[in-house]
């Protein structure tokens, strides 16, 4: 009875969720070469609804307390950077000029900042107070979160949680449309304020940052120096390969090898 069940869980997949199982590169190679293949369960649409909602509602919380671009100075300055780079997120995927992008950014001590499917980014102030990078360094982190979104990291793993369910507990074999979109939301926030990022995604946005910031006119070595800071100010623990995460020294020697890789792109942008 349990393979029986398990195996109607499988097959509701494709009938349940608009995205039926694909298999695709979200994006082009670009100079450093990110071409692994990802697989989906749920629709782009799907998962950047459920983000925009979710955005909306960190936005309105977050006014009501007075919290977001309270800092003019650091918003402006966060909108420049993030501006430079969007105007190059063409080269990986042309679609994506087309998201509508918004970029805002929330007053609390917390090093952190994340990017939405869909282009919606948030920065913390804590990140630029506690860690004050330069604008090339500012722009090697921005980089890196838009290129969690261009690589629709967080469909992949919404897609790998509900078909997790789904084989495991037949969960969305009861449930309607109203309950799926419920649970792709959940998954979405959960995604990004709570799990981390698996390594080959994080290597990916790295990478792709690391392109983005010097096609926009920011010297590339400055994504090695951030995470650098990035690590003295939150080490981690135990070895890379136990931790969800590359460790930030290993992040930073990555990108090294990287860099003459995109050395060319940065010598020929137009640098304001």
């Amino acid at each position: 009875m349990r393979n029986r069940t398990r195996a109607f869980a499988l097959f509701a997949i494709t009938s349940l969720f608009a995205g039926a199982c694909t298999t695709v590169n979200t994006t082009a190679p670009g100079a450093v070469g990110v071409a692994r293949q990802q697989s989906f369960l749920v629709s782009a649409e799907a998962v950047q609804n459920a983000a925009g909602q979710s955005y909306a509602k960190t936005l309105t919380e977050g006014r009501a307390k007075g919290v977001v671009n309270n800092k003019p100075a650091m918003l402006a300055r966060v909108q420049r950077i993030s501006r430079r780079l969007i105007a190059q997120v063409g080269v990986f995927r042309p679609d994506a000029q087309k998201w509508n992008w918004e970029i805002n950014v929330m007053d609390t001590p917390q090093i952190n900042a994340w990017c939405m499917a869909g282009g919606k980014i948030m920065v913390y102030s804590g990140l630029i107070e506690k860690l004050n990078p330069t604008d090339a360094e500012l722009a090697a982190l921005l980089g890196h979160e838009m290129a969690h979104a261009l690589r629709e990291h967080t469909r992949e793993a919404v897609s790998r949680s509900l078909g997790q369910q789904l084989v495991l507990g037949g969960l969305a074999v009861a449930t309607g449309a109203s309950q799926q979109t419920v649970q792709i939301a959940n998954a979405v926030a959960q995604v990004t304020y709570s799990l981390p990022h698996g390594r080959d995604q994080e290597t990916e946005a790295d990478r792709i940052g690391l392109e983005l910031m010097a096609r926009a006119g920011y010297e590339p070595r400055a994504a090695v120096t951030f995470f650098q800071k990035l690590g003295r100010a939150a080490p981690s623990t135990g070895p890379s390969f136990l931790s969800t995460h590359p460790q930030s020294q290993a992040r930073a020697a990555d990108l090294e090898n990287y860099i003459a890789r995109v050395q060319p792109l940065y010598n020929a942008s137009a640098k304001p």
